[in-house]
Formats: C-alpha cells, structure tokens, sequence
C-alpha cells in the first residue's frame, strides 16, 4: 500500500525512499512488533476469558509443565494479525509471492486454528483427525506449489538446486509439486513439534525469517545473484518484506511469550510460521537450505519419527521422550537451558546457511 507512493516521487524525492525493498522490511518490522505489542493484552485477554482452563497440557509430560495450566492458546493469531496487516501496508502488493506466502500463511493459521479450538473445547492434546488436517495442508501446499511454479522464471521453474554446487540443478518436470507440498508442509508441522516451551519456536523461526529474508533480497537481484552465483528468482527480493513483518510480529509474541508464558502459540501460530518458511524457501529456489537453517526443526521431527518407529519394531525408546527437548527435559536439564542451548544451534544453523551463498 505504501509503495504506491513511489507514484509521487516526482512531486516529492523523498517518498522515493518507499521504492527500497530494505526501507520497507524495515518499516515492516517496526510496524508489525508496534501491532503485536499495542493489540496483544487485549488479545491474550479475551482468550483467557474464552478458553477457561486454557490450553490442555499432557499428563504424560514433564511435571514442571503442569504449572502452566490455565496459560491461553491460540496467540498466533497475534503474530498472523501482526504479519498480515504489516505486509498488507508496506509490501508491493501487485508482487505474486506476496498473495502466494501470506495465503499459505493464512491458511496454515486458519488450519491450526481450528485444530486449537478443538482441544480446547474437547479439553483434550488431540485435536481433529490428522488424515484430515494432514489432507488440508498437503491441498494448501500443492496449490502454493503450483503458483509459484508458474511464477518462477522459465528454465528455473521445475528445478531444485542445490547448495554449495552453483551449476548442480535437477529438473524435476511436474513432480516438482510434490517437492514443494512435501517442503511446506513438512516445515509446518516441523515447527509444529518444535513449539513445546516457552521461546523454543519463535525465536528460531525469527533466525530462520532473517536469513530467508536475507537470502530472498540478494536472489531478486540480478547483480548481487550474479556476484554470489546464487539463482536470480527476480521479484523474490519482496518476501523480505514479510520475513521483516514476522521478525517484528515473533518480537511482540516473545514479550508475552518469555517465562512464565502469558499465552501459547498454539498450532495458530507454529503451522503458519512453518509453512510461511517453507513458501518463501520454494519461492526463491532454497528448499536444501531450508533443511540447513532450520535444522532444529528437523531434529525435533527425526527424533519424533525415531521414536514412533522403535517403538513399533522393537518396543523400545531410544528417546526418553519425544520430541527432542522434552528428552533433555527428561533427564534433567532446565527448561532455560534447554531453551537458550536450542537457541543457540539455531544461530549456528543459520551461519551455516548463509555461508551456501558464497562456499560454491
């Protein structure tokens, strides 16, 4: 909305400003923390007094999370809100990959609220059918899949690249979709299993955001992709845009989210958060690096599949408990340290993705 005052930079140079895709990530970062941090006591307010008891929490967990019955979920709707209407005032709205992410966003949200709502009417940890939800995402995914597809610039469009080799390219023909429902949805729900203590997903997916919104920048410019050697996606720079807004909407969440936590996340928020990630890592050609920054994610993920598959041929646990930080939980580290020692992969994972712009 705001970019179309760039149409004025004749009468007055200094809306030319608007015209810069840092300026505006910037003012979307700023504008989204400023919605989450103004809106968010309200919020956490009237679902306090709508869920009662709060968002139901597993008996079979660790003892120390019992405390935190009463805690309100569903306060990804703040960081959905925060992100929706920060990119809707400072993005390019005629830009495809804007509709594209923030629809899958939506969506997700949309997804894991309804899953929210049922478990907390059902004052149960189960929400509805996984076949069913897991159909819905994979329906949002193909189609996100599709669209960016068609966006994608020709000879680029069906390829999956790889890390590291500047000329490694792999044309999967129509089965890219496949890849981009497996990444979207796959990532979702990675951020899904992550979100277990107070902090442990939002700051990663804050870390993962900048580094995508970095790397989003450099591949929708021609000469910095060129110097880099990176693919070039041209109009790809905009999602900078919403990964400034979800910096600044996870900023607000983390003030009310910090310990003791005022509100959760919910599925809202760790389904719309994941698959935003997952979108705007298929849009601009880093589906690989997505794995790499968001490894976290992905360890969580593997040490859940580890433990349902052990489980079921051997009748053993290899984890005390999954997802992986209820393990470490579990043999007796603080839910801090377990929090800021996660934090701190995540950081490193991240380093690590962004050195794949220039080690080729």
């Amino acid at each position: 909305m705001l970019y179309e005052l760039v149409n004025f930079s004749d009468q007055i140079s200094a809306l030319n400003v608007f015209r810069y895709i840092t300026f505006r990530s910037g003012g979307a970062t700023f504008t989204a923390l400023l919605f989450v941090m103004m809106f968010g006591p309200a919020i956490i307010d009237l679902l306090r007094v709508k869920q009662g008891k709060g968002q139901p929490i597993r008996d079979d967990g660790p003892q120390t999370h019992l405390l935190k019955r009463g805690t309100p979920t569903m306060g990804g709707l703040m960081i959905l809100a925060g992100i929706t209407v920060s990119t809707l005032l400072w993005a390019q709205l005629s830009n495809g990959y804007i509709w594209v992410v923030l629809g899958v966003a939506i969506c997700y949200g949309a997804i894991g609220f309804y899953d929210d709502f049922l478990k907390v009417t059902k004052r149960s940890s189960d929400g509805f059918s996984g076949r069913s939800r897991f159909l819905l995402e994979a329906l949002v995914a193909a189609i996100a899949g599709y669209t960016l597809m068609k966006l994608g610039p020709k000879g680029l469009d069906t390829d999956l690249t790889f890390p590291f080799f500047k000329d490694l390219i792999l044309d999967l023909g129509p089965f890219y979709i496949l890849l981009a429902m497996f990444v979207i949805a796959g990532a979702g729900n990675a951020v899904n299993l992550t979100d277990g203590l107070d902090g442990l997903a939002i700051v990663p997916v804050m870390i993962a955001a900048a580094t995508f919104g970095i790397i989003a920048y450099l591949s929708g410019n021609a000469r910095f992709a060129g110097y880099l050697q990176i693919h070039h996606v041209p109009g790809t720079g905009e999602l900078a845009v919403i990964c400034g807004a979800l910096i600044g909407a996870g900023l607000g969440f983390l003030w009310f989210n910090a310990p003791p936590a005022m509100i959760f996340m919910g599925d809202t928020g760790s389904l719309a958060l994941g698959g935003t990630l997952g979108a705007i890592a298929v849009a601009i050609k880093h589906e690989i690096v997505l794995a790499v920054v968001g490894g976290l994610f992905v360890l969580e993920t593997l040490s859940v599949i580890i433990q349902v598959v052990s489980f079921k041929w051997t009748g053993k646990r290899v984890f005390k408990m999954a997802p992986l930080h209820h393990h470490y939980e579990q043999k007796g580290w603080k839910e801090s340290t377990v929090v800021i020692r996660f934090w701190i992969i995540a950081v490193i994972l991240a380093l690590i993705g962004l050195s794949t712009l220039k080690l080729r």
